[in-house]
């Protein structure tokens, strides 16, 4: 597989998870209505289970990958969440719905676990870290597009037929996987599953000073882009009075995080992911701050909310992929365990989190402005933990791997029996 057709299907993977969150925000009211229920603060659970579902489930795939190989664990994943879509489609009840969209993000799990483990398996460092930014790009289209998509798809039909788009969606990207996507994982580097090996990976994976600090630093970030994603539609609908324009407005700040992407993709080689991701989070923070004081002033509008919310988004950007690629830099060698395990952590973490400050929701936007300020700082508290105090040096992320062949090389055809030829 070339590299445009892999960097492309990495990002579709990353989309099945986006367009599950990204492209309900809109319905959530007309999903409440439809179910005979009232909307509030409750919607956001349409979005937090999901979620829970997502992080809850990530912990088991890398095991699995790890012994029968990326392409059958990811296949079986995406089933489960083309099977879950349909299911939620002919939903009747707001229980049924819940239970449902906990065991799709259970499906969607693995496309989130298997994208890092096959990009580890190929590319390492500051490689990783750029190929990881390119996917980016491509990746968060679909949060700039996805509400759009969710509100045109009301605009001709009910709210059931987004469910119906998430599933013919998910069928494509399966097929790509069988047709196109050979094995990554080298058959030498098979983990057999056992108890001991499963917690000598667990253990070496949780003690690892650079691993855990990083790992615990996504999370809190998470937290924070959850809790807009749980509120924000109340945001627009019960603070500004501006619902039209939720779509518009969130394309724009999801374009921030898209840019800063490409920006990262530029600079990370000659920069290194540390001082890139140390300066944009310690930016983050100061917009932040800035925003929850224009909160607690009672000025916030729905300018200064977007162009606040854009600046924070754009430091995000930066942030999140390198963070990822400082995480799995010590751990190539358990790409897949460690993957699963940092995943579990960051999404459950960051739903967790996201859940608290939506719920918080009190009709201004104080609440969520708080609480991005909140993870900001404590996610530099977690980096200050990872690297000893110190920030911004050794700027390239360590570049370890057990295979030489795979540091900074492109995918190659497997040969019949899964290793590269």
């Amino acid at each position: 597989m070339g590299s445009g057709a892999f960097i492309g299907l990495i990002a579709s993977l990353m989309a099945v998870n986006a367009l599950a969150v990204d492209s309900m925000l809109p319905a959530l009211p007309t999903i409440m209505r439809g179910l005979g229920l009232p909307s509030g603060n409750e919607q956001q659970w349409i979005v937090t289970a999901y979620l829970l579902g997502f992080g809850a489930s990530q912990i088991i795939y890398g095991t699995l990958a790890d012994r029968f190989g990326r392409k059958p664990v990811l296949l079986a994943g995406l089933a489960i969440y083309v099977v879950c879509s349909v299911a939620a489609a002919a939903t009747t009840s707001l229980p049924f719905l819940l239970a449902v969209r906990v065991v799709q993000g259970v499906g969607a799990a693995a496309t989130r676990v298997l994208a890092v483990s096959i990009v580890r398996d190929c590319y390492s460092g500051a490689q990783m870290a750029r190929v990881m930014s390119i996917s980016f790009i491509v990746f968060l289209a679909v949060p700039i597009l996805a509400p759009s998509i969710g509100q045109l798809i009301m605009l001709v039909g009910p709210w059931r037929w987004i469910f119906g788009a998430l599933a013919l969606f998910g069928t494509t990207v399966m097929l790509c996987v069988v047709f196109r996507l050979p094995e990554t994982l080298h058959p030498d580097d098979r983990i057999p599953i056992s108890f001991g090996r499963v917690l000598a990976a667990y253990r070496t994976t949780l003690t690892n000073r650079v691993a855990v600090g990083y790992t615990m630093a996504m999370a809190m970030m998470l937290g924070g882009l959850f809790g807009f994603i749980n509120s924000a539609q109340q945001i627009f609908g019960q603070v500004f009075n501006a619902l039209g324009l939720f779509t518009t407005v969130f394309a724009l700040i999801a374009l921030f995080m898209a840019l800063s992407s490409l920006l990262n993709a530029r600079i990370v080689g000659r920069m290194g992911t540390r001082v890139v991701s140390h300066t944009a989070l310690l930016g983050y923070i100061a917009v932040a701050l800035a925003h929850a004081g224009v909160a607690l002033a009672g000025i916030e509008t729905l300018w200064t909310f977007a162009v606040l919310q854009g600046g924070m988004m754009f430091g995000f950007g930066l942030v999140v992929s390198n963070f990822g690629s400082l995480a799995m830099g010590p751990l190539g060698h358990l790409a897949g365990t460690a993957s699963s395990i940092q995943g579990f952590i960051t999404t459950l973490g960051g739903a967790l989190v996201g859940f608290a400050i939506g719920q918080s929701f009190n009709g201004t936007t104080v609440p969520l402005t708080l609480g991005f300020a909140g993870t900001g700082v404590v996610a530099l508290l977690f980096v200050l933990f990872a690297e000893q105090g110190r920030l911004f040096g050794n700027g390239l992320a360590p570049a370890v791997s057990s295979d030489p062949a795979h540091q900074g090389a492109p995918i190659r055809p497997s040969s019949p029996n899964g290793s590269a030829t």
